[in-house]
């Protein structure tokens, strides 16, 4: 039997990048995967048909998660495609860098209406969809919490945010069974971080790599099999952990 067999989970911001990569790497452990995003349908509808196309279960869902009436929609969906669901793992997020005096309030909000509130919103929809059965809830964190990089202050501030969430919340839930953890990526090749000149080959990813003791960049895969062991029974007596997969990355 696969690790995950049998689970349903929904994973959100999965149309590209790190998402994408863990709903992948979920399925193929045999849960059946809600593939949320905001923008990106194709995007979306192709990591969806991935997973069908090796014999895995999946859908995709539309929901921006800084909105509550698009966050139900997006569970209502998962239950009425697959049933309750076991795991939520939150890594739809929003970022840009520039200098603070650059930062305006609008911005700033954004960032924490994604990164934070979408967090809040799914895991209280969650906890509703677990069923009192318990469950695992994954939220996706960063080393910039910790160790920010220049001009990051909207976006590391949300990550520092998250955090601090996922440790009250491992106590808070823990008595009904619930599992909550974060887990922490380092420098990734991901289409953002292409955008922001971090890809192979590059200056910013010589850089990075340096820094990282196993000597490369992280892959969404890395990050994939991270959360299948943090989703499955195996990780069954770890709750309230921030949980680093960054290649040793500080």
């Amino acid at each position: 039997m696969s690790t995950l067999e049998g689970k349903v989970a929904i994973v959100t911001g999965a149309s590209k990048g790190i998402g994408a990569g863990i709903a992948k790497e979920l399925a193929a452990a045999g849960a059946a995967v809600v593939v949320d995003y905001s923008s990106d349908i194709a995007g979306a509808e192709a990591v969806a048909g991935h997973i069908r196309s090796h014999g895995g279960r999946a859908i995709a869902v539309q929901a921006d998660v800084s909105n509550p009436k698009d966050v139900e929609r997006l569970f209502d969906a998962a239950k009425d495609a697959f049933g309750p669901i076991d795991v939520l793992v939150n890594n739809a997020a929003t970022f840009t860098f520039e200098p603070v005096e650059q930062v305006t309030p609008d911005q700033f909000l954004r960032h924490y209406a994604v990164n934070v509130l979408g967090d809040l919103l799914t895991i209280q929809q969650a906890i509703i969809h677990f069923e009192g059965k318990g469950g695992t809830i994954i939220n996706l964190t960063s080393q910039g919490a910790t160790n920010p990089p220049l001009h990051s202050v909207a976006y590391s501030s949300t990550k520092g945010a998250i955090n601090s969430l996922t440790l009250e919340l491992a106590r808070e839930l823990g008595p009904r069974g619930i599992r909550v953890n974060a887990l922490s990526s380092g420098a990734t090749i991901t289409e953002g971080a292409a955008g922001l000149g971090v890809y192979e080959g590059s200056p910013y990813a010589a850089e990075f790599e340096a820094l990282t003791p196993l000597g490369r960049l992280g892959t969404p895969k890395d990050l994939g099999k991270a959360a299948v062991f943090l989703a499955s029974d195996d990780s069954g007596w770890i709750t309230g952990d921030i949980i680093k997969a960054s290649g040793g990355m500080l």
